[in-house]
């Protein structure tokens, strides 16, 4: 079986680890409000929004219009951890494994968001998943100013 590849990417915001946190594990469904020209759509097809074993759909727009539905794998509410499997959607047909794993850490005033992409491409000539680190990131910031807003 072949190993499965990291993308990191880490962001400073403004927003508490825990209102941050609060969001991606308890009120992703506001992100279509929240960033609507990222995430189009976002509907629980089993379970609910914060439980270990849900199931998603999401539209989105990383560089194109696309979709997946993903499932939540692992919540670590002490180290504020969650990880995401993507289980179908037009990103399984350039991975075979996609994870996400978003982790937030309190840093003075603010937060740090870490976001980790595991991975294992279909064949060699899929490019290395830089488009969603960079949708990651996109949303992170626009979790912190709805959050500084509020």
């Amino acid at each position: 079986m072949a190993q499965l590849v990291k993308l990191e990417v880490q962001l400073e915001i403004q927003s508490s680890a825990e209102k941050v946190y609060d969001i991606f594990k308890r009120k992703m469904y506001l992100l279509p409000k929240i960033c609507p020209e990222l995430v189009t759509d976002a509907k629980v097809v089993k379970g609910d929004w914060e439980t270990v074993g849900s199931v998603r759909i999401w539209k989105y727009v990383a560089g194109l219009s696309e979709n997946a539905s993903e499932t939540i794998e692992a919540i670590d509410d002490r180290n504020k951890s969650i990880t995401f499997n993507a289980l179908d959607g037009d990103i399984t047909k350039y991975y075979k494994t996609f994870k996400a794993i978003v982790t937030v850490t309190a840093n003075g005033q603010g937060s740090l968001v870490k976001w980790t992409l595991m991975y294992e491409k279909q064949n060699q000539n899929i490019p290395d998943p830089e488009k969603y680190i960079e949708f990651a990131s996109a949303v992170s910031k626009s979790v912190d100013a709805y959050l500084l807003k509020q």
